[in-house]
């Protein structure tokens, strides 16, 4: 599926795109490294691997402008096996399936990707959830600006722990 927000065009990912977002993912590190968060995305995460897995999927996205891929992100339907225990919290519902939506990264000088995202996903599914770092305080003001209500703590399988928030409209 392909959509037009604005001026840019939301798309599946295809592997040829996979040099141009790794570029992007690695902008979007710098952006963490600047702002305090030097403890996500970490160890190569995430890897060509991760990406090529996610477009075999059919759940990685790219947002194009000007015909130059400038962002990425991941838009997964339920279930997320990482949700299944949720801690210091609850979600708004654990009954209906729901996208989550991972690994949102973007060229510093792109502007409103969240909010294209967002708008992209929630004509695809009325029930979304995300989690973040705690020291990606970017994505925390992102996620509490669009709507989203923190429900808990929910842990990796690698054990790390992520703030994890739910938008239903």
């Amino acid at each position: 599926m392909q959509a037009i927000t604005s001026h840019r065009i939301i798309r599946l990912a295809e592997p040829l795109d996979l040099p141009a977002i790794m570029q992007v993912l690695d902008a979007a590190k710098l952006i963490m490294r600047a702002s305090g968060n030097s403890s996500q995305w970490v160890n190569g995460y995430p890897s060509e691997a991760v990406i090529a897995a996610d477009m075999e999927q059919g759940v990685g996205y790219v947002i194009e402008e000007n015909e130059r891929i400038i962002a990425y992100f991941a838009f997964i339907p339920s279930p997320e096996p990482t949700y299944a225990q949720i801690y210091d919290g609850q979600w708004l519902d654990d009954e209906r399936p729901y996208h989550v939506i991972h690994r949102i990264g973007s060229y510093p000088n792109a502007h409103h990707v969240f909010g294209d995202i967002m708008e992209y996903c929630f004509s695809c599914d009325p029930n979304i959830r995300i989690d973040t770092h705690r020291d990606n305080t970017i994505m925390q003001h992102n996620i509490a600006k669009h709507g989203f209500t923190y429900c808990g703590i929910i842990y990796l399988a690698s054990g790390d722990e992520r703030l994890a928030y739910q938008k239903i409209i």
